[in-house]
C-alpha cells in the first residue's frame, strides 16, 4: 500500500515569515522535489498575486513528474485562477479549501453554515469543469463541529472532489483524536469506495505534526501533506523527512511505502534552507547536523564497532555522509583511537593514553581539538 507524499514547500513553507521564493527558486525547488519522488507539489496560490500566478504557471510547464497543484478557497474567481495557473502541467490538481470552525465560518468570511455549504458544493464543482483531479480541504477541521466536516466533506464528494483532506490548520489536535477523525472520514465520507482519498495536512503549533500524521496512516489515510524542513506558517507543517524515514524504518509497524527517493532528502534539506534562508536545527531528525554525530564515549565505541549499535537509520540512505564521531569532554578512548588510525600514525597504549589525559584537559575547557592536535598530543 502507497502513502501518496502532498509537498507544500513552495505554497505553505512558503508563507513562514521571512520566506520569497523567486520564480528560479520554485523552478529549482520543484526540479529537485521531482527527482526526491513527491506525487504532488502545490506550487503556490495563484489568487495571491500575479507574481504567485506566474510562479505556479512556470512550474506547471517546466516541471515533470509530480501533480502541481494550486490552492483555491471555494470562490469562483480563486479557482478559475488556479486552473489557469496549473492548465499547462502534465498532471495537474486544483486544491479547495473553505473554513468550516465556526470561529473561522464568522470572523474570516462572515457566512453561515449554509452558506459554507453551498460554497463547498459550488466551488468543488466548478474546479471538476477545470479537471479531474480535486482536492477539498475543510479548513480549521479539528476545531470544527465534527459532523458538520463529514458532512461538507460528502457534499465535496458528492461535487467531484477525488481527495479529502482534513487540515489541523493550528496544530490543535491530539493524535489519537486526529486518528478518530480520519477513522470516521473513512467510514462515514468515503465507504466502500475505493476512488477517494483521504489525507491529512498537520501543523506542529503544539509539536504533533507528524505524530498527527503518522496517527492519520494508522487511520486509513493515504495522503500526507507536509514541507521539506517542517517550515510553513507560526510552528511549521509536518516534516516530509521525518514521516517518510518513519515509514520506512517502521515499515514493520505502518506496512506502507512512499514514493520517495530517500537518498535525495539531506539534497533537499539543503537547498529549501539555502533558498529560504531559514537554517536547519543542529538536532533535526533525519537531515541536521548532529542527526547521525556522536560524542558520548559509550556510543562512539558502540558506533565504531557497529553502526547499528546507536543508528537506526543508515545515513547514506537519507544522503548524508556517514556516521560523525566528535571529540568533545564526552568523548572516550575508542574515539581517540580512531584518529590515530584515520591519520595512519600507529599509537601504543602509554601513548593513547597520555594523549586522551591532555585531550580531557583541553576538552574540559572548551578549547576545539583536531585530528592534527590529537597526534600531537600522542608524541
Amino acid at each position: 500500500m502507497k502513502v501518496r507524499v502532498f509537498d507544500t514547500t513552495l505554497r505553505d513553507g512558503e508563507q513562514s515569515p521571512g520566506i520569497t521564493f523567486g520564480p528560479d527558486d520554485k523552478i529549482a525547488i520543484g526540479h529537485q522535489l521531482a527527482a526526491l519522488g513527491v506525487d504532488i507539489i502545490e506550487a503556490g496560490f495563484p489568487i495571491a498575486s500575479e507574481g504567485d500566478f506566474a510562479a505556479v504557471q512556470r512550474v506547471a510547464r517546466e516541471v515533470q513528474g509530480p501533480t502541481i497543484a494550486g490552492l483555491a478557497r471555494a470562490l469562483p474567481g480563486d479557482i478559475d485562477r488556479a486552473a489557469e495557473a496549473v492548465s499547462d502541467a502534465e498532471k495537474r490538481r486544483i486544491h479547495v479549501f473553505m473554513a468550516t470552525s465556526a470561529l473561522h465560518m464568522k470572523i474570516k468570511f462572515g457566512m453561515t453554515p449554509d452558506q459554507v455549504r453551498v460554497a463547498i458544493k459550488e466551488g468543488v464543482a466548478r474546479a471538476r469543469e477545470h479537471c479531474d483531479d480535486i482536492e477539498f480541504s475543510p479548513e480549521d477541521a479539528t476545531r470544527s463541529d465534527p459532523d458538520f466536516v463529514m458532512e461538507v466533506c460528502g457534499l465535496a464528494v458528492d461535487a467531484g472532489a477525488t481527495t479529502i483532506n482534513i487540515a489541523d490548520t493550528c496544530g490543535f489536535a491530539m493524535p489519537a483524536d486526529f486518528g478518530a477523525l480520519i477513522r470516521r472520514t473513512m467510514t462515514e465520507v468515503v465507504g466502500d469506495r475505493d476512488d477517494i482519498v483521504v489525507s491529512a495536512h498537520c501543523h506542529n503549533d503544539l509539536g504533533m505534526a507528524v505524530a498527527n500524521s503518522l496517527a492519520a496512516i494508522e487511520a486509513g489515510a493515504r495522503q500526507i501533506e507536509g514541507a521539506i524542513n517542517g517550515i510553513g506558517e507560526r510552528a511549521g507543517n509536518t516534516s516530509i523527512e521525518e514521516v517518510v524515514m518513519a515509514l520506512n524504518v517502521r515499515s514493520d509497524h505502518f506496512g506502507v511505502e512512499t514514493g520517495v527517493d530517500t537518498r535525495e532528502l539531506y539534497a533537499t534539506s539543503q537547498m529549501v534552507s539555502e533558498l529560504s534562508g531559514y537554517p536547519i536545527q543542529y538536532n533535526k531528525a533525519v537531515v541536521g547536523r548532529n542527526a547521525f554525530a556522536h560524542e558520548s564515549g559509550i556510543h562512539q565505541d558502540g558506533v565504531i564497532k557497529e553502526r547499528t549499535t546507536y543508528e537506526i537509520m543508515d545515513p547514506h540512505a537519507v544522503g548524508q555522509e556517514g556516521s560523525k564521531i566528535v571529540l568533545g569532554k564526552h568523548s572516550g578512548r575508542a574515539a581517540l583511537r580512531q584518529v590515530f588510525d584515520r591519520q595512519g600514525v600507529e599509537v601504543d597504549d602509554e601513548a593513547l593514553s597520555r594523549a586522551f589525559a591532555r585531550f580531557k584537559e583541553l576538552a574540559d575547557q572548551g578549547i576545539s581539538v583536531s585530528d592534527s592536535d590529537i597526534v600531537e598530543l600522542g608524541n
